[in-house]
C-alpha cells in the first residue's frame, strides 16, 4: 500500500479520498476548508499542505485552477516532496500549464501526471470514474494502481498535458450534446409532443446520447438525474463554462474550427451570467424551455 498526500478535498476530492482509504492505503490529506478535511475518516489531516506533501509516495491535488495548481506545486508540493515522490494533478487545467509543470517537476527529479477526471461527484463517491492521463510510461504504470482504485476507466492518453487536452475536448462534446437534447426536448413541447414519446423513439434511434440515455435534461423521462431534483448540480454550469473557456483558448492556439463548441461556451456564458452557475449544467434546457 502506498502512502499518499491528497491536497483539495473539495466535492470530487472527498469521494476520492475515502476509496484509497478504503482500499487500504495511508492517505493524508489537506484543504484550507478544514471541516471538509476531517469529513474523511481512517485519513490524517494535515496542518498544512506541505505537510501533507512531505514523505509521500504520492502527492494527488485536486485543484480549482492552473494558476492555483502552479502555485501549490512550485511554493508547496515540490519543495517539500521526498525524492521519487510521484506528482499526480486530477483538476480540470489548460495544457500549457500542465506540460511546464510536468516539465519543471521532471527537471528537479520528479514525475508528473496530468490525470483529469469524469463521472462527477457520484462517480467519485462510486469509484467509477474515468481517468485521462497525461505523462511518461513509467509515471503511468506507477500510477495506474492507485487510479484504478477510484475509478473504473483509466487510460494513457500521450505525453504531459495530454489528459488535459482529451478532457477539454471530451467536455466540449458533451456541451454541444446537452444542448442539442434540450432544443430537442424544447422544440417537442412547443409542438404539443409526448416528451416521454421522444425519449422512448430517441434512446433506440440515431439521437441517442449520453446526454439523453443516461443524463436526460428534460424531468420526468428516463432515468433519475439532476432534471427530477431541481437540477442540484452534479456537474455545476459554471465548472461546464472553465472547461468550454479551456477548451475555446486550446482551439485557438491550435487553430482549430469549434463553431459549435464557440455555441456552446455562449450559451453556458449567458447561464452563468444569469447567476445560474451552480445549477447542473443539463439545466441549460430552462432558458430553452422558458421556464425557471
Amino acid at each position: 500500500m502506498a502512502t499518499i498526500g491528497f491536497i483539495g478535498i473539495g466535492n470530487m476530492g472527498t469521494g476520492m479520498a475515502r476509496n484509497l482509504v478504503r482500499a487500504g492505503h495511508e492517505v493524508t490529506v489537506f484543504d484550507l476548508d478544514t471541516e471538509k478535511a476531517r469529513d474523511i475518516e481512517g485519513a490524517t489531516v494535515a496542518g498544512s499542505g506541505e505537510a501533507a506533501a512531505a514523505g509521500r509516495d504520492i502527492v494527488i491535488t485536486m485543484l480549482p485552477a492552473g494558476p492555483v495548481v502552479a502555485k501549490v506545486y512550485r511554493d508547496t508540493i515540490r519543495p517539500n516532496a521526498a525524492p521519487d515522490t510521484l506528482f499526480i494533478d486530477c483538476s480540470t487545467i489548460d495544457v500549457e500549464t500542465a506540460r511546464v509543470l510536468a516539465g519543471e517537476a521532471s527537471g528537479e527529479g520528479f514525475a508528473m501526471l496530468d490525470a483529469p477526471v469524469s463521472g462527477g461527484v457520484a462517480g467519485a463517491d462510486a469509484g467509477t470514474l474515468a481517468f485521462m492521463v497525461g505523462g511518461s510510461a513509467e509515471g503511468f504504470a506507477r500510477a495506474e494502481p492507485v487510479l484504478a482504485v477510484m475509478g473504473a476507466k483509466v487510460v494513457h492518453c500521450g505525453e504531459a498535458g495530454a489528459g488535459q487536452g482529451i478532457k477539454i475536448c471530451n467536455n466540449m462534446m458533451l456541451a454541444i450534446q446537452m444542448i442539442s437534447v434540450a432544443e430537442g426536448f424544447a422544440l417537442a413541447e412547443k409542438l404539443g409532443l409526448s416528451p416521454q414519446s421522444l425519449f422512448d423513439v430517441s434512446s433506440a434511434a440515431s439521437g441517442q446520447c449520453w446526454s439523453l440515455t443516461t443524463y436526460c435534461p428534460m424531468p420526468g423521462v428516463g432515468p433519475q438525474t439532476s432534471a427530477d431534483n431541481g437540477y442540484k448540480p452534479g456537474f455545476a454550469a459554471g465548472l461546464m463554462h472553465k472547461d468550454l473557456g479551456l477548451a475555446m483558448a486550446a482551439a485557438e492556439q491550435a487553430g482549430a474550427d469549434v463553431a459549435f463548441g464557440r455555441a456552446a461556451f455562449e450559451a453556458y456564458d449567458r447561464m452563468v451570467g444569469a447567476g445560474d452557475a451552480g445549477v447542473d449544467f443539463s439545466g441549460v434546457i430552462r432558458a430553452k424551455r422558458g421556464v425557471d
